[in-house]
């Protein structure tokens, strides 16, 4: 009953942060204020990302790694840094590069477990050249993931820094886990292209 007060509490959380880079990310271009209409604008934008994507993406998950100023050279020694595993997704761009994407990915966590991850990922994103080829971005993704090392996949709710570099359909995403010592504190990448 306690654990379930507290996803309870950690989904309404997710859910609010979620709702922050939805205000700059509005496709409507509304003038909603409080928590509702940020909570309108993020189901407006997953809504649109969902039924009016521009790019169907592969997510390729190859670095975990593991931040050596945190962790014990035993531990480190043993953690798999190499997450095989994949994806799918679906993405659309604004005029001036704001990303949104929804997504599913399974991949090897440190102990070679297989670890699930879906969720809904926003930037605030920028081109650099007059062809939009070349973009960058920083925004926030949340979801839900599970892992075997945590209650045998109990789900968890996630929300992290996420950060990207592209060159058109090619980008590089990456997000920082943060934890305690050695725990969390890793950083995560993939490829996302999208056709």
């Amino acid at each position: 009953m306690i654990i379930k007060k507290k996803l309870n509490s950690i989904m309404m959380v997710l859910g609010i942060a979620c709702t922050i880079p939805a205000v700059a990310a509005n496709p409507t271009g509304g003038n909603r204020s409080g928590v509702s209409g940020l909570w309108e604008d993020f189901k407006d934008d997953v809504s649109l990302t969902w039924n009016e994507p521009q790019y169907t993406d592969v997510y390729l998950p190859f670095l975990s790694w593991h931040n050596r100023l945190t962790y014990d050279k035993h531990k480190t020694d043993h953690y798999n840094e190499m997450p095989w595993g994949g994806g799918i997704g679906v993405s659309r761009y604004t005029e001036e590069g704001n990303w949104s994407g929804l997504f599913t990915m399974v991949f090897q966590d440190s102990h070679r477990e297989w670890q699930p991850a879906a969720g809904y990922g926003w930037e605030k994103g920028g081109y650099f050249t007059q062809s939009k080829d070349v973009r960058l971005g920083l925004g926030l993704a949340g979801g839900i993931t599970a892992r075997q090392d945590f209650a045998n996949y109990v789900p968890l709710p996630f929300l992290f820094p996420l950060f990207s570099a592209g060159y058109k359909n090619v980008n590089l995403q990456f997000t920082y886990i943060p934890g305690t010592y050695n725990n969390g504190n890793v950083l995560f990448a993939w490829l996302r292209y999208g056709f």
